[in-house]
């Protein structure tokens, strides 16, 4: 039987020393801190560079504030807004000079060319197209490249060159204001479409065929759209120079005569003035053209010249009765 000694209990030195050697253990077990955390880069005012970029966001959102509030970027016209002033000022200007008469004037003399240049156009391939018929009625039955066939061919463009002379004539005098009325120019006219449609057709027509040939309609319809369209141009062509002859290039309604009814309708027409003259002559010239009936009323007097009645009344008289004028 062994006999325990009883463990003393411990002193307070005891306890010192163990806890001394505690930490000397746990000092020896963990590294050893820094003695000083490195202190943050200062300005000379001892600003920290945190600092700096707080104070610069906030004088930043200060100065954008003050900037938000004035209105003066939202004046400024961007590059879009600039161009459509531009092209609206541009618009504004051309329509201002279209209402200047000399260039209203220059735009009619540019269009009456163009017109007359596709009528003439139009004109010559008609005739050109008929030249074919007419060739082939000139030959009749002459062998090819014998001087019958070769001489059928110059009988279409020699009556054209006389038919262009004709209405190149008459479309010039038009264009001038002075129309020609003459009745033998329009049976000249007449005689040469005539005579080129003539030409074109017979061949085509059922007693001209040759035996067992058929009788086509589209043969002799493709052989008068030449003559035709010759014809179309001759009696249009006149008609269109005559009127762009008569055309008022001023402003507004200056140059005609207001409304001058008479109160009394038993007044009587007042003398032929400068200004009824004018409109005197413009009504011979519509009356030439075909516009105007050979005796016009004074109310379709009024209508076409635009003026007063008693214009109107006056011109009716002047032309009815041109040795009192």
């Amino acid at each position: 039987m062994s006999i325990t000694t009883p463990t003393p209990e411990p002193t307070p030195d005891d306890v010192a020393r163990g806890l001394a050697e505690f930490e000397r253990h746990l000092a020896e077990q963990v590294p050893a801190l820094p003695a000083a955390l490195p202190a943050l880069p200062v300005d000379s005012d001892g600003q920290t560079k945190r600092v700096q970029r707080l104070r610069t966001e906030v004088a930043e959102a200060h100065l954008l504030a003050d900037l938000q509030g004035d209105d003066a970027p939202l004046l400024v016209d961007t590059a879009k807004v600039r161009k459509r002033r531009k092209a609206a000022r541009e618009a504004s200007r051309l329509h201002e000079l279209g209402q200047n008469p000399a260039m209203r004037a220059w735009q009619a003399a540019r269009m009456r060319r163009l017109l007359v240049a596709v009528a003439m156009v139009s004109l010559t391939l008609a005739l050109a197209w008929s030249t074919a018929g007419v060739q082939a009625f000139a030959a009749e039955d002459a062998p090819p490249w014998s001087p019958a066939w070769m001489f059928a061919w110059l009988v279409e463009p020699f009556m054209s060159m006389a038919l262009l002379f004709v209405v190149g004539a008459r479309a010039y005098l038009a264009t001038r204001g002075q129309p020609i009325v003459s009745r033998p120019l329009v049976r000249i006219e007449g005689l040469f479409l005539a005579l080129t449609f003539g030409m074109n057709v017979w061949p085509y027509l059922p007693w001209s065929l040759p035996d067992g040939e058929t009788f086509k309609v589209s043969g002799v319809v493709l052989h008068i759209l030449g003559p035709i369209i010759a014809v179309a141009i001759v009696i249009a062509l006149p008609i269109v120079l005559g009127a762009f002859a008569t055309l008022d290039h001023g402003r507004g309604d200056e140059g005609l005569t207001g409304l001058t009814y008479s109160a009394n309708a038993h007044d009587p027409v007042r003398a032929p003035g400068p200004d009824v003259a004018h409109l005197i002559d413009r009504a011979r010239t519509l009356i030439a053209t075909g516009e105007l009936p050979e005796a016009p009323s004074a109310y379709r007097l009024q209508r076409v010249l635009r003026c007063g009645m008693d214009d109107a009344r006056a011109v009716r008289d002047a032309l009815n009765h041109p040795t009192t004028n």
